[in-house]
């Protein structure tokens, strides 16, 4: 009978101990086939490159391929669902951007709660947009702007690449915080609204730094301040817009998040992976061509931007009264 219960013991403990062994072989295991990157973007764009960068960079780390597929739709939706629904095993991945937070309150019903469906995983990049005028209105400053636009109440045209998109509602939050109005005029992207931007059918625009920048340059667009809270490194003449509206900033980031349910020891084994890409000078000189700020951490701190993204944006959505298009 003591024989018998000692060997009961001993099962007892082994299958105790299994959870612990299978975690930490399946940590050790993983990857052993190809990843999947799914963006809710068409090629081309910044999320496509941001994309395409980091799944070469987590391939060499991971020493498994990572394709990169992109499900543009639905401003973004799409795409999201699509991870929502994978295995959570950690080879189908979202490359998370700020239309993520947003579109928890633009969309009445999604099929989905990003924050309590997805987990995040690690943040990669972050990049301010920039205030560009027409150079024909007699703007040169923030401080202008806004007198301008208090002077002449629903006169000036803010040009974006649809309803809800980071361009729109770095607009309004800029609208909100300065007590201004200014008319949305929502474009199906943001090439063919800098192009009326360009041609005075339009004034004003919260573009990207990375399609403005060189238009700036040439003197085709005038720039009045970026976005972010630090002057960008690729516009470093131009001031931030919280120097004179103390409080705004406004951001397009992205990150990595996985279906809720996916191991926390394959989490961290892409997390420590995409922070030493972060720790890469190739990678950091890579993304400062781009005009982009780094986001290492862990997986927590990416999940608390998340928290905090879709909070902030759903103030801005309620403000504007946005729809989706």
């Amino acid at each position: 009978m003591k024989l018998r219960r000692r060997e009961f013991l001993h099962l007892a403990g082994a299958a105790a101990a299994l959870p612990a062994v299978s975690r930490m072989a399946r940590a050790q295991s993983y990857p052993s086939r190809p990843l999947r990157m799914i963006i809710g973007y068409p090629p081309g764009g910044s999320a496509d490159l941001t994309a395409r960068l980091t799944g070469q960079w987590l391939s060499e780390q991971l020493g498994q391929p990572v394709v990169i597929e992109s499900r543009p739709g639905a401003a973004t939706n799409l795409a999201t669902e699509a991870v929502v629904r994978a295995a959570p095993d950690g080879y189908t991945l979202l490359l998370v951007a700020p239309a993520n937070a947003i579109n928890a309150t633009l969309y009445d019903k999604l099929n989905f709660n990003f924050l309590s469906d997805m987990a995040p995983v690690a943040g990669i990049i972050r990049f301010p947009n920039v205030v560009v005028v027409n150079p024909s209105l007699p703007i040169k400053t923030i401080p202008e702007l806004i007198a301008y636009a208090k002077a002449n109440p629903g006169k000036l045209n803010m040009a974006s690449s649809g309803n809800g998109s980071t361009i729109h509602m770095s607009g309004e939050l800029f609208k909100m915080m300065a007590g201004i109005n200014m008319v949305h005029v929502p474009y199906r992207g943001g090439a063919p609204a800098l192009t009326d931007l360009m041609g005075g059918q339009v004034q004003v625009m919260f573009d990207n730094v990375p399609t403005s920048a060189e238009h700036i340059k040439a003197g085709k667009l005038r720039g009045l301040a970026v976005t972010s809270t630090e002057p960008s490194e690729v516009l470093p003449d131009l001031p931030t817009v919280a120097e004179f509206l103390p409080g705004y900033e406004a951001s397009a980031w992205y990150g990595l998040a996985v279906p809720r349910s996916t191991p926390g020891e394959v989490i961290d084994r892409i997390n420590k992976a995409t922070n030493a890409i972060l720790a890469d000078p190739k990678a950091q000189a890579r993304f400062a061509e781009l005009g982009a700020s780094l986001l290492p951490g862990s997986a927590a701190d990416f999940g608390k931007l998340l928290v905090d993204e879709t909070e902030k944006w759903g103030k801005v959505v309620r403000f504007a009264g946005a729809k989706p298009d």
